[in-house]
């Protein structure tokens, strides 16, 4: 896998997710995890904060939290990441918890792909 995620834990990683089969996109793969925000509104006037839905795979979430502490220790790209969201004034856990996304993207593009990670690797999509 990657940095990020030792061997350990990328084995946990395909077990806990059987292999990858029964995702067909990351955002599929972030839900199961528990790592999605959900918007709690009550009508049209009440609105509450987004909060992190506690639906999912609790030990798949809590491995990948337990990566991001380290991704963003040793990784440029996760640093990066999580120092952007903290300067705009978002709390750390958010921050953290945004890291893990990518961490968990980034593990079911490589499982999908079947290519090695690099870390230099830039899409070559164009973003509208």
């Amino acid at each position: 896998m990657t940095l990020e995620i030792g061997n350990k834990k990328a084995i946990m990683l395909v077990v806990l997710s059987v292999g990858f089969i029964r995702f067909t996109s990351g955002s599929e793969f972030n839900s199961y995890a528990g790592l999605t925000p959900v918007i709690r509104q009550s009508g049209s006037s009440l609105k509450g904060r987004s909060r992190i839905s506690q639906i999912g795979n609790q030990k798949l979430g809590d491995l990948l939290f337990m990566c991001s502490f380290n991704a963003c220790k040793y990784t440029k790209a996760c640093r990066n990441l999580y120092e952007r969201i903290v300067a705009k004034g978002k709390s750390k856990k958010l921050a953290l918890i945004a890291v893990c996304n990518k961490l968990l993207k980034q593990a079911f593009a490589i499982a999908k792909s079947g290519l090695i990670y690099d870390a230099s690797y830039r899409s070559t999509l164009v973003r509208n």
